[in-house]
């Protein structure tokens, strides 16, 4: 990947919910080059390295709205919250 698209990938994977810039746990994973369970398991056995609004889960309202940021339809955010 060239080096100047990398901010823009990144960019793309920023939505707002709850007032906050936030990413999905599998573009994350992606970004590190791990599956998204295995950052998951990283995090919850680490809590205390991390703030407590580092992690928190989805309803199915805030679903609804991240999908209307996103104009391509992500395939990872349909299988949540259904």
């Amino acid at each position: 990947m060239d080096q100047n698209s990398i901010p823009i990938k990144i960019e793309k994977m920023i939505f707002i919910l709850r007032g906050q810039r936030i990413m999905i746990d599998s573009d994350l994973a992606e970004l590190y080059g791990v599956e998204t369970k295995v950052l998951n398991q990283a995090v919850k056995r680490n809590l205390e390295r991390f703030p407590d609004d580092f992690m928190f889960y989805c309803n199915s309202d805030e679903l609804d709205d991240l999908r209307s940021q996103i104009v391509t339809g992500p395939t990872h955010l349909n299988s949540f919250a259904q």
